[in-house]
């Protein structure tokens, strides 16, 4: 699942974002939810998140929910 709905992804899920100084070169981090950060309902480049480890980043694939 890609992670373009919010819906989708919940507190504790396991993913990979990319985040910010990622962007250009698309390097993934994986980790666990632990905030969701967009407030809208869906987002076409990922819901911003942060994870357990502090790392901020858009949600590209939903590993499990």
């Amino acid at each position: 699942m890609d992670g373009k709905n919010r819906n989708d992804i919940k507190r504790g899920s396991e993913v990979y974002i990319v985040l910010k100084k990622d962007q250009r070169t698309g390097k993934k981090t994986k980790g666990i939810v632990k905030d969701l950060l967009t407030k809208s309902d869906s987002h076409p480049h990922g819901i911003k998140v942060r994870l357990e480890d502090g790392s901020v980043g858009r949600v590209q694939e939903i590993l499990n929910n």
